[in-house]
């Protein structure tokens, strides 16, 4: 739905603009792709160190046989000094906090880290950015179409297509959210421990007065203070995501005594 939502206001601007719309197009996904790498290359600064075996091996052991179940190459670990819990992936690579080894104990880091692996498996480190990204180039041509062309349907059209892909990308990013939920709980040798992680993790959502929206998969949600609601939510909640957990590892335990 995304895609076509995305190509219809394509077909919009090159359509109404021609050759300027296609050299917007085209300057913007320029930019747009530069700041990713930008993105990528700035978010591994001095605050984050690269994990080796010999700094934990059961962290270093427990990721890779977790990769190697879900059939990818073993992913960089990094360590960010950062007191907050906070886990993300991009690329091959897994950022973990030392926050998180402050509340979590080994089973509830690897479940984290399992979720995070779920989304470099399901492709989710590529397709983030790509959606994050896309909907700046949607609100571009929307706003390109209105003052340039100046025509009410067009412009209004633009627009629609603008609010529909807000709409179905908040809600495709929670159920990739959901998604790696469900590969983490296929990879780690104690399902409920991803229930407990994220019950810890909850209490510490008052931690962070302001996060910003990440072009990066993360474990937690978006968080948010009541007056600050978003239209769009990314994230789904940690109860919903708890309730699904537990929902899954029931469904999980009924097919192992069906088929056992």
């Amino acid at each position: 739905m995304l895609k076509l939502i995305f190509l219809a206001q394509v077909l919009i601007t090159l359509l109404y603009l021609g050759k300027l719309g296609l050299l917007f197009v085209l300057g913007i996904s320029l930019v747009l792709a530069g700041l990713y790498l930008w993105t990528v290359k700035s978010s591994l600064k001095k605050e984050h160190k690269k994990l080796s075996y010999e700094d934990m091996p059961w962290l270093y052991d427990g990721i890779m046989r977790m990769a190697n179940k879900a059939g990818i190459a073993t992913p960089e670990v990094y360590l960010l000094d950062d007191y907050i819990p906070n886990a993300y992936s991009f690329r091959n690579s897994i950022v973990l906090s030392i926050g998180l080894f402050e509340v979590l104990d080994e089973e509830e880091i690897l479940a984290v880290a399992a979720h995070e692996i779920g989304h470099i498996k399901n492709g989710d480190t590529l397709l983030f950015p790509l959606v994050s990204y896309g909907r700046y180039l949607m609100l571009a041509m929307a706003l390109l179409n209105f003052l340039i062309f100046r025509s009410t349907f067009v412009s209004l059209a633009s627009f629609v297509f603008y609010l529909l892909y807000e709409m179905c990308r908040s809600n495709y990013l929670k159920q990739r959210e959901f998604k790696a939920d469900e590969t983490a709980l296929r990879l780690i040798p104690v399902p409920l421990a991803l229930k407990r992680a994220l019950e810890e993790l909850k209490y510490y959502e008052d931690l962070r007065i302001e996060v910003k929206e990440s072009a990066f998969p993360s474990i937690e949600p978006k968080i948010e203070r009541p007056h600050q609601k978003s239209l769009f939510e990314t994230h789904p909640s940690y109860e919903e995501r708890i309730w699904r957990i537990m929902a899954e590892v029931e469904a999980m335990t009924l097919r192992q005594r069906i088929f056992n």
